[in-house]
């Protein structure tokens, strides 16, 4: 397991599972994408490789957006929210963002 630097991993405030939400917005677009879960390691790999890394709660796994779609996403910034639960991706997407093959998790099932 890598490690995640401890001045950012002391202002995470994780849920009880140890996950952070991350909402994740196409550069240029604005849209958001999707948006996914993230331990420490998952964090880290994201912040360092720069390819958005996430962690499966169906799975219980890390998983690289796009290993196996192809639709990867490029990671340009990661911001914190103001009370440290929230991540925010800024990226640019290969591809489909969600598991359907729509550019977006929020394509369909528009309620208001």
């Amino acid at each position: 397991m890598t490690s995640l630097d401890p001045a950012i991993a002391d202002q995470l405030k994780r849920n009880a599972d140890g996950l952070v939400c991350a909402v994740v917005q196409e550069r240029g677009s604005n849209d958001v994408l999707m948006v996914a879960w993230m331990n420490d390691e998952a964090l880290h790999l994201t912040l360092t490789t720069r390819q958005a890394t996430y962690f499966s709660r169906s799975r219980n796994e890390l998983w690289v957006k796009g290993a196996t779609s192809g639709n990867t996403q490029h990671v340009h910034s990661v911001t914190l929210d103001c009370d440290g639960d929230t991540l925010l991706l800024t990226v640019t997407q290969s591809g489909g963002a969600c598991h359907t093959g729509n550019h977006t998790c929020f394509d369909a099932n528009r309620l208001l």
